[in-house]
């Protein structure tokens, strides 16, 4: 958010997000995004609020965060030497205006072995995250081979297209 205003404040919104489970992937990760966003925008009625939510897809089921480290794991074997697909919905919510877009990446991952796959979990780093797995770390454990489309999508926040909808709604 740094890179497109300098003041903003993040406040969680606090939904039930299995209830959008549902609906399709992409339709789920759009009813939570916009959801958050409701809720955030009551809060801040004069504010611009931007929600999302990012979501990990692969044989058209939603990987979520995982559970423990056990279900890491599995996310992780899951996962290996296949493509999934990253989905991020936003809204933008500001007086009368309710815009929710979203963007698709699709993300190969390496062929992971159990060890590291075992010493990645013991990280703790994959614990927090859809799909059981960042982006960021990539550098250290060697998990991606490939991304298509937007980076800033599979960190879950993609950045040039938020912006380019604040300017096209004359919000920056």
């Amino acid at each position: 958010m740094s890179q497109i205003v300098s003041d903003f404040k993040i406040d969680p919104a606090d939904i039930n997000e299995t209830t959008s489970y549902k609906f399709s992937p992409l339709e789920a990760t759009r009813d939570i995004s916009y959801r958050k966003g409701e809720v955030i925008a009551k809060k801040y009625p004069d504010d611009i609020v931007i929600s999302a939510d990012t979501i990990v897809v692969i044989d058209n089921k939603i990987i979520g965060k995982p559970k423990d480290a056990e279900d890491a794991i599995r996310m992780l074997k899951l996962l290996s030497n296949r493509t999934h697909e990253v989905i991020t919905a936003y809204s933008i919510f500001y007086k009368d205006i309710k815009l929710t877009h979203d963007v698709h990446s699709f993300v190969t991952f390496n062929k992971l072995d159990d060890e590291m796959i075992e010493e990645y979990v013991a990280s703790k780093s994959p614990l927090d995250k859809a799909g059981a797995y960042g982006v960021q770390d990539n550098e250290q454990y060697h998990i991606i081979k490939e991304v298509k489309g937007s980076l800033n999508n599979v960190i879950g926040f993609p950045v040039e297209e938020i912006k380019r909808d604040l300017e096209d709604l004359h919000l920056l």
